[in-house]
């Protein structure tokens, strides 16, 4: 197949949606599929279709600190549209916002086929400016996107149940595939080698300490406040080195409130390879978000053997991913967090057993997995415009 992903940002980091595309991208090849990108990227490739990106006024700034940059769709973007979508056999819409629109409706207008995928919770995006627990613009967000762009589909891609939820409960109409993002094999590889065998010694900076990790934009909705303040108050505080990966616009903020740890807070932003070796060497993972669609990111954690320590939070998917109660806390409580870091540190053994039962759940979430469904949906969504067009 010759697949077209429609996103806006494609080639950056610090945004989960464009990491899965560009895994995704890669896998698809690796099955013997021509992948090209539709987006606003300023590095050119011979697998790009580039158009220019557009600074939203005002927020620019704000939008560019959380990763991401919106794309241009009218000019002469439309040309570059139309020569993108003339090209694939089948086109796949990561965002809800004018790029993708356009491109979806070149599709229809033309007879291709078209899915769409449903990565951006509205939460996450209204937290930006504090409203991401306003249920009425919550409410009126996804709204606005079934009327933009998702009604188009006949196939929609979601992360997760509770994603499939959130649309069914608010009349999506579309065929609805969960298929996670998926992680690469050397997550899981890292996770047997480090339950089945031995984890590396610790690096000289983390010896004699207790280490605890959290993936993800320093962001208010990724609430790593709440992590830095359960440390503070945990019986284990002398002995914890909390280390967070990620950037964003709150880390000037966490390095403030940082300041009350008894060991200096460490910030990183580090590629796969030192992020496995961070996370091989950690003792316990925290994901304290109140918002995910998936969290990808806790996934890869307990890949590699930890137990995760997850926020129980009515409008986040990673809950789903807690085995038992104790990895769960009450969200935006670090009292309740601390308990919870404190359970694990008390009972090791239970925590090592448990670290072989996290390892070996994380192999239903393989990327090669994800990417077959992936393929499979595109397929049924080919195989029902064929049909429409016939019928």
């Amino acid at each position: 197949m010759k697949i077209l992903f429609v996103i806006d940002t494609f080639d950056t980091s610090n945004n989960g949606t464009s990491i899965s595309a560009q895994r995704f991208a890669e896998e698809l090849r690796k099955n013997g599929h021509e992948v090209k990108i539709l987006c606003a990227d300023e590095e050119p490739s011979e697998y790009k279709f580039l158009v220019k990106e557009y600074k939203v006024p005002l927020f620019n700034p704000l939008v560019k600190k959380h990763g991401f940059s919106f794309a241009e769709a009218t000019g002469e973007a439309m040309d570059v549209i139309k020569e993108a979508v003339e090209w694939a056999d089948i086109v796949h819409c990561f965002m809800p916002f004018a790029l993708e629109m356009r491109a979806s409706s070149y599709a229809q207008e033309i007879g291709k086929p078209s899915t769409g995928a449903f990565h951006i919770q509205p939460e996450n995006l209204w937290s930006s400016v504090g409203l991401g627990k306003v249920d009425w613009i919550q409410n009126m967000t996804y709204s606005n996107f079934q009327n933009w762009i998702y009604y188009k589909f006949r196939h929609i891609h979601v992360p997760s149940e509770f994603m499939r939820n959130m649309l069914e409960e608010r009349g999506y109409k579309a065929k609805i595939h969960v298929i996670s993002n998926g992680i690469k094999d050397d997550f899981l590889e890292a996770g047997h080698r480090n339950t089945k065998e031995r984890r590396p010694q610790k690096s000289p900076e983390f010896e004699g300490k207790i280490l605890i990790m959290m993936v993800g934009r320093l962001a208010g909705e990724k609430r790593q406040d709440v992590l830095i303040n359960a440390v503070a108050q945990s019986r284990y505080a002398d002995k914890i080195q909390l280390v967070l990966a990620g950037k964003g616009p709150l880390q000037e903020e966490y390095e403030k409130l940082g300041r009350q740890l008894t060991n200096p807070l460490k910030f990183v932003y580090v590629g796969m390879d030192e992020l496995i070796g961070l996370l091989s060497q950690c003792d316990l993972y925290v994901h304290a978000s109140d918002m995910e669609s998936e969290a990808i990111s806790c996934i890869e954690a307990f890949a590699t053997g930890l137990v995760p320590v997850i926020a129980n939070s009515t409008i986040s998917a990673t809950p789903q991913f807690a085995l038992d109660g104790r990895s769960l806390f009450l969200p935006g409580n670090p009292k309740d967090c601390a308990r919870a870091i404190d359970y694990w540190l008390d009972h090791p053994s239970e925590k090592r057993y448990m670290e072989r039962l996290y390892a070996k759940s994380a192999k239903r979430y393989s990327l090669r997995n994800s990417v077959r469904m992936f393929e499979q949906m595109l397929q049924e969504e080919i195989e029902d415009n064929t049909n429409n067009e016939n019928g």
